[in-house]
């Protein structure tokens, strides 16, 4: 794991991102887990720990600025992604994360545990099933639908001042352009990556406008 701790301390200077020893700890333990539950679960395509940090760890924390509010939701969460890396790294918010894959959820739900994590709920469930007491500030997604569709998914989830973050691969034009609602393409540098990231940050309030 010596060569994962290099590379993670490494990303996250180049993101510049400031954590403690015991939350590198905790990240690197997470991937282990991913690892060791792979073989049985089918978590993730990716099996060589050192791609796991920096496609699921420093890709998720790459978004960790653009974060809004106390209370997040990860929606499509699958193996806990980008939830479980954001809530090591912001202990002071909580994190709802969504899934409709119960052996997924099964494995958050024991990461959490193993974890220790105080800032973490699983629950299994489609999105537009979900109906939570509170809505969130911030509702982020990774690689989970056309973008007017995971607005429409979502808008019942979202606080009156929230923010939906879509993380997406290649500038999504073609699902831009199906969307009317007011929108903000931030590109993202994942370290170590070449392959190209960006995030859709679209704000509540022009939701009403694709509704």
């Amino acid at each position: 794991m010596e060569s994962c701790r290099k590379n993670l301390v490494s990303g996250l200077d180049q993101l510049g991102l400031s954590i403690s020893e015991q939350q590198i700890d905790l990240l690197l333990a997470f991937i282990q887990l991913i690892e060791k539950w792979n073989k049985a679960y089918n978590l993730t395509s990716i099996r060589n720990k050192d791609e796991m940090v920096t496609l699921h760890l420093l890709d998720s924390l790459s978004v960790l600025p653009y974060v809004k509010g106390s209370r997040i939701i990860d929606c499509g969460t699958g193996a806990g992604l980008p939830g479980l890396p954001l809530a090591i790294c912001l202990p002071e918010y909580h994190f709802t994360l969504l899934d409709s894959n119960a052996k997924k959820t099964r494995f958050v739900q024991q990461a959490i545990l193993e974890l220790k994590l105080k800032n973490v709920s699983i629950h299994q469930s489609r999105v537009e099933d979900y109906q939570p007491e509170e809505r969130f500030d911030c509702v982020i997604t990774r690689a989970f639908t056309h973008l007017s569709e995971m607005i429409s998914l979502t808008a019942h989830l979202l606080a009156d001042d929230g923010v939906l973050l879509a993380m997406k691969g290649q500038h999504p034009e073609q699902e831009l352009a199906a969307v009317k609602a007011k929108t903000k393409v931030i590109p993202l540098v994942v370290p170590g990556l070449a392959a190209e990231r960006c995030l859709v940050q679209i704000e509540t309030a022009t939701h009403a406008e694709v509704l």
